[in-house]
């Protein structure tokens, strides 16, 4: 019962922070769910790649949760989604495939970078200044991959890179949000089943109630939360200045980091 009391306490943050920053809540999921994991005495080796995979799979559930709310506000630009779609989904499987051969500790140093990376940039606020326009197809193909690719290294919907890159290109920050979060979906279908596809070669190693490496009771317990305050998260961005929440979001980030970091050694 503690655990799955954790994954739902997990899952109320998390999508409440998805939908207000147009992220997939991976950044709090992976560490979140390593610790939890590690309580319940998994595989040490498997731990991390559970944790991503579970993360990609819970993603699914609250990009779609956020995206219809940022949808009926019309902050969804389906033109760029259609064009930067086609390269998350070679990408991000790309990045999923690689998972699979790569050591936790390798993993856990990575997004251990990235979280310090990403949780700066959210305290800073760093939008770039519009000083491009939207590139051609192969262009958004080429950033499309990249996004996929770096958001199933480490479980997150791409929209800390989504929403920079769209905001360089002219888009209204509202509506790179908005549009991030409907790009996240094909980056967290895709990543699952690369995460699922590449786990069940290990399944002999996997605890009871895997599906690859997807751990199905944790998924469920963070989707019904998240589900649920992701929309809630979505509107907040549209009704009010997110700063002291988008701030403490960042320290809850570093002490994550910090917290992983430590575990290293």
């Amino acid at each position: 019962m503690e655990w799955w009391l954790g994954y739902l306490f997990l899952g109320t943050v998390v999508g409440f922070f998805a939908g207000l920053l147009g992220i997939g809540g991976g950044l709090i999921m992976v560490p979140v769910l390593s610790f939890i994991f590690s309580a319940q005495n998994f595989p040490p080796d498997r731990i991390l790649h559970l944790a991503l995979g579970t993360s990609m799979a819970a993603i699914i559930f609250t990009s779609i949760s956020s995206l219809y709310i940022h949808h009926v506000h019309g902050a969804v630009n389906w033109h760029i989604v259609k064009y930067i779609a086609p390269g998350t989904i070679v990408g991000t499987l790309s990045g999923a495939t690689l998972v699979s051969i790569l050591s936790s500790r390798f993993l856990s140093i990575t997004f251990i970078v990235f979280i310090y990376y990403a949780a700066t940039q959210i305290l800073l606020n760093n939008i770039p200044k519009p000083s491009r326009q939207l590139p051609g197809k192969v262009g958004m193909f080429t950033v499309g991959s990249f996004i996929g690719g770096v958001s199933s290294l480490v479980a997150i919907g791409g929209g800390l890179l989504t929403v920079p890159f769209l905001s360089a290109c002219n888009i209204k920050l509202q509506h790179a949000i908005g549009t991030a979060a409907a790009v996240g979906f094909p980056i967290a279908i895709t990543g699952t089943i690369g995460y699922i596809a590449n786990g069940i070669m290990q399944s002999q190693v996997l605890p009871e109630y895997s599906l690859g490496y997807v751990y199905l009771p944790a998924l469920g317990g963070v989707v019904l939360a998240s589900t649920l305050t992701a929309s809630l998260g979505a509107r907040t961005t549209h009704i009010m200045q997110a700063t002291i929440l988008r701030k403490i979001f960042v320290v809850l980030l570093y002490l994550l980091g910090t917290k992983m970091l430590i575990g290293l050694f």
